[in-house]
């Protein structure tokens, strides 16, 4: 079966900074795209950042220049590193792969992480 499983989210300070690492398994993964999305409270699911299988990536506005989405396919692993964190980007961030197909990605794809919980608060 498909697992995407993350790690890394915990409770940082504004400013401070954190790596986020998804691992797939039962995918190929590395004719997939894979992406990173965000829920906060009361709000509705967003994407963050997203990587393509010809490492193409692209990022909400909000995170461009912040944030860095990156793969390893030998490791079956997506990152994200987030830095200079501000509190609007507490959330549960969730791992999703999904088709490329004639070079056009579709998001949200299948399979989606349990998900990690990110903290910024002073």
């Amino acid at each position: 079966q498909v697992q995407l499983v993350e790690s890394g989210g915990g409770l940082v300070q504004p400013g401070g900074s954190l790596q986020l690492s998804c691992a797939a398994s039962g995918i190929i993964f590395s004719i997939y795209s894979m992406a990173w999305y965000r829920q906060a409270p009361g709000k509705q699911r967003e994407l963050v950042a997203s990587v393509t299988p010809g490492y193409s990536t692209n990022y909400a506005d909000s995170v461009k220049g912040r944030f860095t989405i990156s793969k390893d396919n030998a490791k079956n692993t997506v990152y994200l590193q987030m830095n200079s964190l501000k509190p609007e980007d507490t959330a549960v961030y969730y791992c999703n792969a999904g088709r490329t197909v004639s070079g056009r990605t579709y998001l949200p794809g299948d399979y989606w992480g349990q998900g990690t919980q990110v903290t910024v608060s002073s």
